[in-house]
Order: structure tokens, then sequence, then C-alpha cells
């Protein structure tokens, strides 16, 4: 389970977010929409241990990352929308050091990276130095690196964006795969039919505050998410 317990972040006058609490179970895909500059990004990496936070404390299965960010993170693993890859190394030796970080054995690694490099199509180029990648297969390194070592709890900010229609595909597949294993899946998205029809749960912020929160059903009732968006944002 992840636990935000009244969360604020400030950067000197500017409130980014501000008292923000939800849990987010297991088994569950749980969707996290705004409008830019709303404070999503902003959360994430206050969930991920990139950035520190004045007030509130998050809990990744019991545990603070803020007193225990090391024990936390060996649990996750983060997608970012825009992938931060040593871009003069190879493909491959990149996934490889992410492995290592993770203390993945060998043969687990080499289970793992073939089985995503065949689906994602780019087993032929991993040998490939990633600037020469196009974003949407730096995208697919960084998916692979964070998929490898089989985290319990995957977070992502806007996975879908430069993926091609069969990868968007194959990440919903794998997403839905994971939860029926009992892991979390956390991410932001503009794709708002792809969260109606993909999460069980979701949460809608609005600078930095938190407006909605709760089952898909509960906050679209009989209309679309996308509507209901559309009418907080006025």
């Amino acid at each position: 389970m992840i636990e935000i317990k009244n969360v604020t972040k400030k950067y000197g006058d500017k409130t980014a977010i501000s008292n923000i609490s939800f849990n987010v179970n297991d088994g569950e895909i749980f969707a996290f929409i705004g409008h830019n500059g709303a404070g999503k990004t902003t959360l994430i990496k206050s969930i991920v241990g990139i950035h520190d936070f004045d007030e509130g404390d998050i809990l990744i299965n019991g545990k603070s990352i803020k007193t225990n960010s090391i024990e936390c993170k060996k649990e996750m693993a983060f997608v970012p929308d825009n992938p931060e890859l040593y871009e003069n190394m190879k493909a491959i030796d990149f996934i490889n050091f992410m492995c290592d970080m993770y203390e993945i054995s060998q043969e687990t690694r080499e289970i793992n990276i073939k089985k995503y490099a065949k689906l994602f199509e780019i087993e032929n180029n991993l040998n490939d130095t990633i600037n020469s990648f196009s974003h949407g297969m730096k995208q697919k390194i960084a998916l692979i690196s964070a998929l490898a070592h089989d985290p319990k709890v995957l977070i992502m900010d806007e996975p879908f964006v430069g993926l091609d229609p069969k990868a968007v595909f194959d990440v919903k597949e794998i997403m839905n795969e994971m939860i029926k294993e009992g892991k979390i899946i956390f991410f932001s998205t503009h794709i708002l039919d792809v969260a109606e029809k993909l999460c069980s749960r979701v949460a809608i912020i609005k600078k930095g505050e938190l407006v909605k929160v709760g089952s898909m059903e509960e906050i679209k009732g009989d209309k679309s998410l996308e509507k209901v968006f559309l009418e907080l944002e006025k």
C-alpha cells in the first residue's frame, strides 16, 4: 500500500502541493490526473524519494520514504515522463546497470530483459547507444529497466507519451498482469479515456490541492471522466 499523509511541498513562497492525503491499495491501478502545473509530478517525485517535502509523510508498504528511503526504493520502480538515461551507454549496459542497483541475479535479469525486449520489439537494438534512440525507444528502455527487477510498486509519470500503439497496448497488458499479482500501479496521464478504462480508482488534483479521490464509478457517475475533469477545471 502507498499511504500519502497530509503532504505539503513548497518551492520558496510557492506551495506546489497542499495537504494531500490518499491511499493506493495493493492490486490496484490508480490514476492521478490534473492540468499542467497542477502538482502531479511534484507529488510523484515525492513518493519515489526524488523530492523532499515540507510536511506530512509517505509510506510504502508501511515504511516511510523520509526515514527509510532505501528500503522503500527497493520495492519501487519509477518511469518518468522524460526518460533520463545515460545517453552514451548501450541500451543493454544501462539496463544491466539498473539491475545491478537492485541486486538482480544474472538468471532473473536475462529472463526479464529477453521477455520485455521481445515484447517491445527492441531486442535487435539493445547493443545500440541510447543517444541514437527516439523518445519512444528511450521510453521502452526505461520501462524495461523498471520491469526487469519485478517491482512491487510501479510509479509512472505520463507512461504512454511517445509510445507507438502496440507498445501502449503492451504496457496496459503488463499493468493488468501486475495487479493480478497484487502489485500496485500508480500513474499520471492526460489520456483520460485510457485512465477511465484501465483504472479502478482515481485522484484529481487542481492547483496543488486534491479535489476528488475515489473509485472510478464514484468519480464519474454516469458521465465520462473527461467531462468530469473539464467541469472541475472551470
